[in-house]
Parts: structure tokens; C-alpha cells; sequence
């Protein structure tokens, strides 16, 4: 093992010999996955989201793997996964199972971001736009779930402001998955929605997933260049 190879972080893994390949046939296999799962929301399909919506995570993660991702990648996506599958279900004990499996996901996006620097201006925005998401939904929150979705929401902002420390990618990744979720816990709180509702917090998930772990990559990738320079 060379020096700069000793230097480098388990996060910042070379990328697997041969892979490109295998990685565009699951870019496609995702992409064509993630039509048919929108389509079917827009066509109010249901069993076209039932059958496509559980092939999103495990193609996203082939993915990565192929392309050298870190094991804590990884686990964020499928504890992303194990909260996609409970929300198929329409009950308020699956809702809680998903979002316990998302923060599960969270916690493994903030210790893979670790303490690069972030823009603590940025910080506040996300503060602010915490306290008065909260506030406004908290009245209309069922009892039981108040503290669950505010400890939930706590968690959520936190990473979408640490994952602007991997770049602008996935600070984006960050910010869409905030939006998703905020769109789901203005459903529970039984506020109005948009046309088709479903349909836009799937794609702003999908959206963040992606950037997430296309932006951990970049920098990771980032990192490998400046170790063998050095």
C-alpha cells in the first residue's frame, strides 16, 4: 500500500476495476424504473407505484457500489429503501416504522458528511425555516405524532444543512429532500395540496436521493485526485 493510499479515508474508496459499464446499465434500469413510478402517479396507477416504487433504492445502490461508493452511502439508501417499502401501506404504524427508517438514514448522511466546513448562514435559513414549518403544522398534527414528525423534522434539517458541505449538488439533494418530506407531513396535517401530490413528493425525493449520493461520489472522487497529487 502506497502513502497516499494509507491517507485515504474508507469513505473515499477507488472506484471498482471494470464498472462503468455495469454502471449505465443501472443508470438506465433507474431511470426507466423512476418514469414508470411517476407515470404511474400522474395515471393514478397504483399497482404500477406498488411494483416500481421498490425497485428505486436497490438500483441506486448498485449503482454507487459500482461506482466505488462509501459503506455509509450505502446504509442511507437502504434504510431510504426500508422507509420507501413502509409507506406503501396506508396505516399510521407503518407511517411512524418509515420515518424511524429515514431517520435511521439521516443519521448515516451526517456521520459520511462529517465536519467539512458549512455555510452557517445557511444554517440559519434552515433554522428558521425549521421553527416556522413546525409551528405552523404542529396545531394540525394528530396528537401522537406531533413529537415524532418535530424530533423528525429536527433531524431532517440538520442533514439538509450538513450536505451542503459536499458541494452544491448535494446541498441540493439536501434541500429537495426537505421539501419532500415537508410535503408529506402538510398531508398528515391535512393541509391543502397540490394536483396529484403523490406524484411531486416522489419526484423531489428521487431527485434528492440521487444528488445525494451522485454529489457524496463527486466528492469523494474530489478527494482521491488531491490525495494522489499530493
Amino acid at each position: 500500500m502506497s502513502a497516499a493510499e494509507s491517507r485515504t479515508p474508507s469513505w473515499a474508496r477507488p472506484v471498482p476495476a471494470g464498472g462503468a459499464a455495469a454502471s449505465r446499465v443501472l443508470l438506465g434500469a433507474l431511470a426507466a424504473a423512476a418514469a414508470v413510478d411517476l407515470g404511474s402517479l400522474l395515471a393514478d396507477w397504483h399497482l404500477g407505484h406498488v411494483l416500481a416504487k421498490p425497485l428505486l433504492m436497490p438500483l441506486l445502490v448498485a449503482y454507487v457500489i459500482t461506482r466505488g461508493a462509501p459503506g455509509l452511502l450505502v446504509a442511507a439508501l437502504l434504510f431510504g429503501w426500508g422507509g420507501d417499502l413502509a409507506l406503501l401501506f396506508d396505516a399510521e404504524a407503518a407511517f411512524l416504522v418509515g420515518m424511524g427508517s429515514f431517520a435511521v438514514g439521516h443519521v448515516c448522511y451526517l456521520v459520511l458528511f462529517g465536519r467539512r466546513a458549512a455555510n452557517p448562514l445557511l444554517g440559519g435559513a434552515y433554522l428558521l425555516a425549521l421553527l416556522g414549518t413546525v409551528g405552523l403544522i404542529w396545531p394540525d398534527l394528530p396528537a401522537d405524532l406531533r413529537i415524532p414528525v418535530a424530533g423528525y423534522s429536527l433531524l431532517l434539517t440538520a442533514m439538509a444543512f450538513r450536505s451542503s458541505a459536499l458541494g452544491l449538488r448535494a446541498g441540493i439533494g439536501g434541500a429537495l429532500f426537505l421539501i419532500s418530506d415537508t410535503l408529506i407531513a402538510t398531508g398528515v396535517a391535512d393541509w391543502p395540496q397540490l394536483p396529484r401530490p403523490d406524484f411531486w413528493i416522489m419526484a423531489t425525493y428521487l431527485a434528492a436521493q440521487y444528488l445525494l449520493a451522485t454529489g457524496a461520489l463527486a466528492a469523494a472522487q474530489a478527494y482521491r485526485r488531491q490525495v494522489i497529487q499530493d
